[in-house]
């Protein structure tokens, strides 16, 4: 049986897999180092850069690590009218960078029945899935091989499948993150209408859904923050907005620099980019193409690829996606290892402070804290 999740690092505190550069094996590495939990980001890699990532990382640090997956997402052939429309929309702005549209046709499933083969025979720590449910033959493998695995939810109804199907802990995702919603179906029909749950609601309503050890995720960037969301239900906070200005980040410096530009006030919800909400810094590309976005990704993801790869290079942060979570404004520019470490301090004192004023629960009745629920759990 392998180690329980809260048993691989010495602190609470995951770093998020942020796919494209963030989440690399340097940070990774340096965060294991510290204590938390590092994440590499296989989305959007091909599955030989997958096992380099793993190798680099494994000469870094002895410590546990976990590797994230997307899952395949549906073909967006019905909306391929929709997405020529868009292309046409943003046409004047492949034109201002000077480069050609990517093709919308690419892969759906990013590679991920051979990356799931190569991370069986990788056996990491921990392995993660993005996008949706994998199915329980896949997450029994993954059990067998000696891998924890953690699947994203964002509602609790995702946690019940992500249970019955076997899954080790869920990563619950509140609408205050940064990226990618993670949710196991891409709705438009919910898109505006507020109905996506704020994270310490989300995660109260999941402990009582399900019994799976519990990651919490969005708009974590204090201490204390992770000590609400343990207080709410959860075993471990995950932060990934609070890690972009490390220096061991990936994040483009363009990224990097419009997290402290005080021109960005605000973050939102865009299919703007990629075809799935996302949530980023407001900047001119958002707020000018999100309301004609079409709900069709990775097609859309694909065709705006070049765009936002030449906008990075010229330092253009208004054509650029920059992923960043409510909580932007607390960043802090620390090395990883530093920041875990004073994340690790502020939750120890806030944990002080809650249990200096809460009061004792009264002889006879249950007092003990809730430890045990990593255990025969699995359907």
């Amino acid at each position: 049986m392998p180690l329980a999740l809260t048993d691989l690092c010495r602190h609470p505190i995951v770093q998020a897999p942020m796919a494209g550069g963030p989440s690399g094996p340097e940070l990774a590495a340096a965060v294991g180092e510290a204590g938390g939990l590092g994440h590499l980001a296989a989305g959007y890699k091909s599955v030989d850069a997958m096992r380099e990532e793993i190798r680099e990382l494994r000469g870094r640090t002895t410590a546990a690590f976990g590797v994230n997956l997307f899952m395949p997402q549906p073909s967006a052939g019905g909306a391929a009218d929709a997405v020529a429309a868009y292309r046409d929309r943003l046409a004047p702005e492949a034109a201002r960078l000077g480069v050609e549209f990517g093709d919308p046709d690419g892969s759906t499933d990013d590679a991920y029945e051979a990356k799931v083969d190569a991370l069986l025979q990788e056996r990491v720590p921990v392995v993660s899935f993005t996008f949706g449910c994998p199915s329980r033959a896949v997450l029994d493998a993954l059990a067998e091989a000696g891998t924890r695995t953690v699947v994203t939810v964002t509602s609790p109804a995702e946690a019940r499948a992500a249970q019955w199907s076997g899954a080790d802990a869920v990563c619950v995702q509140g609408f205050e993150a940064g990226g990618h919603r993670g949710t196991h179906t891409d709705d438009p029909a919910e898109d505006g209408t507020g109905s996506p749950l704020g994270l310490l609601s989300l995660v109260a309503q999941v402990r009582e859904t399900v019994q799976l050890p519990i990651i919490a995720a969005g708009g974590l960037m204090r201490g204390a923050q992770i000590a609400a969301v343990l207080a709410a239900g959860a075993d471990m906070g995950q932060l990934g907005t609070a890690f972009l200005l490390c220096p061991e980040s990936g994040a483009s410096a363009t990224h990097q620099q419009a997290l402290t530009n005080p021109a960005y006030t605000r973050t939102a919800m865009t299919r703007a980019f990629s075809g799935r909400p996302a949530r980023g810094l407001a900047n001119r590309f958002l707020t000018e193409h999100s309301d004609h976005a079409p709900a069709a990704y990775p097609a859309v993801h694909y065709l705006t690829s070049p765009l936002r790869k030449a906008a990075a290079k010229a330092g253009d942060a208004d054509g650029l996606h920059l992923w960043a979570g409510q909580g932007f404004r607390q960043i802090r520019k620390l090395p990883a290892g530093q920041l875990v470490r004073t994340l690790a301090g502020e939750l120890a004192a806030a944990r002080e402070a809650l249990a200096g004023r809460a009061p004792q629960p009264a002889a006879g009745l249950p007092g003990a804290p809730f430890s045990a629920r990593d255990t025969a759990h699995r359907p």
